[in-house]
């Protein structure tokens, strides 16, 4: 049998697998032999943990060209517990190969001997005295906290107090809300920071941006993981916590607090995006990894019109919000006559809130600046979104209210997302779409917009599939620019030489009968930028899709308006 190990890692929190923290390998081998790697695996596993005393309880999950396996261990010990998992798949594989197995014993009394020099007593005292209070707990490398946001006490993993020194009386939660989906998080947690603002509380806020409190910027970058989501819980000036939570991290990590630990979690849409990695080889099973996130929130809130939320919604045991773009909406007049809550855009083009029957906040579409007179038909999915959020995060329908009229589309409020900037004459409009789900949903929007002529700048990165690059330039073709400048993005190559993303995309404009004097392929997005407008005339729209230099972009074009 061949095989080979990929990723041996620590899963902190509910994940893709189980709920559980614990080790995870996963595995390259043929779908043919991972029945019986896995069966040798539970028994050797099983033989060692019994031998040093652990409980067993184990969990696998099987997919196209791989295999995970992962068992259960406490939060102090999970780097001897990697040591563990990889042990016992060394051997499995040595033992179905006839090859020359380690000694048990010896693993047991050198394991064991790791165990004691990992273990943190007090780390799962407060675990435990935490958990009997009903108080969050969370723990990494470095920290241990109790509680959230202003009601939190965070210590060093090396110098913990004992559980009955705390003072648990000062210890509470602030309302906390997770937010996932392919396409729109990075918006509707900006738009929640803006209610939150208005009510005069301070938001705390991660994202694929940065960190955020209040109005500092803690940090840029991509923080949407479980390590921002812990510093924002950390964060004793927080009132109310945002945290964007994207699927890479909850296939890493798992998500960044435990069980039931939010007030509300949001899976705003899923669409086919970075599939390959992971693990994660189709659709649905990018779904299901999303839907991790129904372990962490006391209300899930849901897209109607996602075909993915609407198949996986049996799973969610907790309230259900569920939010439509259609009137007429079967799933959400079922929900509403039974008493429960939806959010629904009438056909009067007023987005309602509905608890039962009865009509609890309401607002025109036109009324909300980033959806663009209704235009921008994705930003009114995005605003009933954050909508429904806000209202299980206790914010008053007023401050709800005032920032859908105040938030707009802009480099202050929403920076590259959905930036239109007027440049002699030309309309020049910057956003982050990245995926045919996001592409198609802009698109839709620029075509309404009158135009002599239209350009499109594409670019993808490199870690995703060459039928990722193709259906990104198919939907440059279907939206009838007339000049197709393809970009490369120098700091996204991951793995990828020079030139071979764009050589890929051209080639499949060119076989979709794209002319090669329509096309250019430049070496940057600014330089995609540059040339763009050198392109430009009056009457003209231009869309430039940009990513990784989007700041440089941004502050390029408002030098020039």
């Amino acid at each position: 049998m061949r095989s080979e190990l990929r990723s041996n890692r620590r899963l902190t929190g509910p994940n893709v697998i189980w709920q559980h923290p614990g080790p995870v390998i996963d595995i390259a081998l043929d779908d043919n032999d991972a029945p019986q790697l896995e069966e040798k695996w539970k028994q050797l596993i099983t033989t060692l943990l019994e031998g040093m005393g652990w409980s067993v309880e184990l969990a696998s999950r099987h997919f196209p060209g791989g295999l995970s396996l992962a068992f259960n261990a406490p939060m102090d010990r999970l780097y001897v517990a990697c040591e563990m998992n990889e042990w016992a798949y060394d051997a499995a594989v040595a033992d179905i190969n006839g090859d020359d197995a380690p000694d048990l014993s010896v693993a047991i009394a050198n394991f064991t001997d790791e165990m004691r020099r990992e273990a943190n007593p007090p780390l799962l005292r407060i675990q435990l005295a935490a958990a009997q209070r009903g108080e969050q707990f969370l723990t990494c490398d470095d920290y241990v906290s109790v509680g959230s946001g202003i009601g939190s006490q965070t210590w060093s993993v090396k110098e913990l107090p004992e559980a009955a020194s705390i003072d648990w009386e000062a210890i509470c939660r602030v309302p906390t809300a997770m937010v996932t989906g392919t396409n729109g998080k990075t918006t509707i947690v900006r738009l929640l920071r803006s209610m939150v603002i208005a009510s005069g509380k301070v938001p705390g806020m991660s994202s694929t941006d940065g960190l955020m409190v209040g109005n500092e910027i803690l940090d840029r970058g991509d923080w949407s993981g479980p390590g921002g989501a812990r510093t924002i819980l950390r964060d004793n000036r927080v009132d109310v916590a945002l945290l964007e939570t994207a699927r890479g991290g909850m296939l890493r990590r798992g998500i960044g607090v435990l069980e039931n630990e939010a007030d509300v979690a949001l899976i705003n849409n899923v669409a086919p995006d970075h599939l390959g990695e992971w693990g994660i080889q189709d659709v649905d099973m990018l779904a299901d990894t999303k839907f991790v996130l129904r372990h962490a929130g006391k209300t899930i809130v849901l897209n109607a019109d996602d075909e993915h939320c609407v198949k996986r919604a049996r799973l969610v045991t907790r309230p259900i919000v569920w939010f439509s773009l259609e009137a007429d909406n079967e799933l959400v007049a079922q929900h509403i006559a039974q008493g429960n809550e939806a959010i629904r855009l009438d056909s009067d083009n007023i987005i309602r809130c509905y608890n039962g029957e009865n009509i609890e906040f309401e607002i025109s579409a036109s009324d909300i600046p980033m959806t663009f007179d209704g235009a921008a038909v994705h930003n009114i999915a995005n605003s009933m979104a954050a909508i429904a959020v806000a209202r299980k995060l206790n914010i008053e329908n007023q401050f709800i209210t005032h920032a859908l009229n105040t938030f707009k589309s802009d480099t202050k409020d929403n920076p590259g997302r959905l930036n239109i900037f007027e440049i002699n004459g030309a309309k020049v409009i910057v956003d982050f779409a990245h995926n045919p789900h996001g592409l198609t949903a802009l698109s839709a929007m620029v075509q309404k917009m009158p135009a002599k002529r239209r350009l499109i700048t594409i670019g993808q990165a490199g870690d995703r599939q060459e039928s990722d690059f193709h259906e990104v330039a198919m939907c440059a073709v279907n939206s009838g620019a007339d000049r197709i400048i393809i970009k490369e993005q120098i700091k996204d190559l991951r793995g990828r030489e020079l030139g071979e993303v764009p050589a890929i995309m051209k080639k499949s404009l060119l076989g979709a009968g794209i002319s090669e004097d329509r096309i250019e392929v430049l070496g940057s997005e600014m330089e995609a930028t540059a040339a763009a407008l050198d392109w430009a005339e009056p009457g003209d729209v231009l869309l430039l899709l940009t990513l990784s230099e989007r700041d440089d972009v941004l502050n390029y074009l408002n030098s020039i308006v």
